[in-house]
């Protein structure tokens, strides 16, 4: 979503530097008025524009690396901070929207306010508001809004100028613009382009108005008339100081030659150039728009199928002791994407004491998206070649009944899992990590122990970043409750358990 953002104000910015440099000084106001409106929205759909032939011709230089996915056949549990999870970006995003939804909310209530306070004068084509106080003059869709305290000898000529606005829809530009500062306020580009058209819509009703007058009479007009302006961004206004010297500048100018509407040729090869830029980068977009939620398959009962709610992937995950009957592929077979996350997958087993075998195989539902397979019963093998039969001790990725916490069901890993968390939540000492001298950043904690098999824990050992965290730890640990102790086989066994705890330092 960044990319695309940054995308959309490059293109404007370009587009707002071709209308200032070749195109505002001429009076082809009417066309220069869709150039901004037309230019404003295709800058929203250009990014989101695919050419495959073009994609497939232009090599891949760079990736994005993806979020690490922990595979591991020891369970981790890590501690959950709330406001780790928080989205800040996003926060302040809505925040600013609904800061300015509120402003425009407040900004339309003010211009309700006055054609109900005040009432209005329905004319022939339009409904004339008189302000009591001031000398106020502005248009809003088909309402006309003037001061009394403006000369009656010069109300007409404002009427003929706001009127043009009213005519020709102008309103709605600034309502366009008005509602892109709302969900784009951050984009600096919206406000250029609210003042690029506003200065349009004053040259195209001054150009209108001054073709039934001598244009000197309506200039003198605009200098002699100094009217309250209203702070509002989307409405039309007669007279505002920082635009009387450009509007009479304008007035004054020769018509443009009809030959320097080729000007707007200069779009072709702009267009051009970001389409060849969107195409370029479309591959790396493409793929993060087909990475989709984890899917994890396995063959233990009970894990069949299970849908991850908060990790995506490139690869779906299978578990099992039998390989599936779908295809398999090699590591050549693998596109730059899904071979960085197949590589990251294999560098989490790469320190352990035992190999993991993973392979890849085609999906299941979805054929075009693969599955890393981690293949149980080659794994257990060389596993077991690790451990005497003696010591009784089972790794946890593949106990048949895995210890169970005191209230959960018999065997269920998953509350086993959750119970431990908030066991970690409510009894770890975490004041103690705000006085330790510690560095800022992201810190971790790791407990080593082994629920044996009369339930209780025992063989703890901490690694942490200062001694009296490692004390911590390990007092915490050895306050768990007794557990019903892990089967494999029929037969109570030991269970290595590794915990890691993270925790912030401000």
């Amino acid at each position: 979503m960044i990319n695309y953002i940054i995308q959309v104000i490059l293109f404007q910015a370009l587009f707002v530097a071709v209308y200032d440099f070749f195109l505002s000084k001429e009076t082809f106001f009417t066309k220069n008025r869709w150039y901004l409106l037309i230019t404003a929205v295709i800058s929203f759909m250009l990014p989101l524009l695919k050419i495959p032939t073009i994609q497939k011709a232009v090599p891949l230089e760079y990736t994005i690396l993806l979020p690490e996915v922990v595979l591991s056949p020891q369970k981790v549990i890590e501690q959950a901070v709330w406001y780790q999870s928080i989205d800040y970006l996003d926060v302040l995003f809505w925040l600013g929207s609904l800061l300015f939804l509120v402003v425009f909310m407040m900004k339309l209530q003010r211009i309700i306010r006055l054609i109900f306070k005040y009432g209005s004068e329905k004319r022939n084509s339009y409904k004339l508001v008189l302000l009591p106080k001031g000398s106020k003059a502005f248009s809003f869709f088909n309402y006309i809004f003037l001061g009394k305290g403006i000369p009656a000898e010069k109300q007409e000529k404002i009427i003929q100028h706001e009127l043009v606005h009213s005519q020709q829809k102008h309103t709605f530009d600034l309502l366009f613009f008005e509602f892109l500062r709302i969900i784009m306020w951050f984009n600096p580009m919206v406000y250029v382009y609210q003042n690029r058209i506003s200065l349009v819509h004053e040259y195209i009703s001054d150009a209108i108005v001054s073709k039934s007058t001598l244009k000197e009479n309506y200039i003198n007009n605009l200098l002699s008339d100094i009217f309250q302006v209203e702070s509002i961004s989307f409405i039309n206004q007669f007279y505002k100081h920082s635009l009387i010297k450009k509007r009479i500048i304008m007035m004054t100018k020769k018509k443009s030659k009809e030959i320097k509407q080729l000007k707007y040729l200069l779009l072709i090869p702009l267009l051009a150039s970001m389409v060849l830029y969107t195409a370029c980068t479309q591959e790396t977009n493409n793929t993060e728009q087909q990475k989709e939620n984890t899917v994890m398959y396995s063959d233990v009962k009970g894990m069949e199928k299970k849908i991850s709610d908060s990790k995506q992937s490139y690869m779906d995950i299978y578990m099992g002791y039998e390989l599936p009957n779908t295809k398999e592929f090699q590591i050549g077979d693998l596109t730059n994407f899904e071979l960085l996350e197949y590589n990251e997958k294999k560098d989490l087993f790469k320190d352990k004491d035992y190999e993991v075998v993973l392979r890849i195989f085609e999906g299941f539902e979805n054929k075009e998206r693969k599955i890393l397979v981690l293949d149980l019963k080659a794994s257990v093998k060389k596993i077991k070649s690790e451990y005497k039969e003696e010591t009784e001790d089972v790794p946890f990725a593949i106990i048949e009944k895995a210890p169970t916490f005191p209230g959960c069901a018999d065997g269920d890993k998953k509350c086993l899992n959750l119970s431990l968390t908030k066991f970690v939540q409510e009894n770890f000492n975490s004041d103690l990590t705000k006085n330790l001298g510690l560095s800022a950043g992201k810190k971790r904690i790791y407990v080593q122990f082994k629920i044996g098999k009369d339930g209780n824990i025992k063989n703890i050992n901490a690694r942490a970043p200062h001694p009296a965290l490692k004390e911590e730890a390990i007092r915490m640990i050895s306050k768990l409750p007794q557990l019903i102790p892990g089967e494999h086989k029929g037969k109570k066994v030991n269970v290595g358990y590794t915990l890691p705890i993270t925790f912030n330092v401000e």
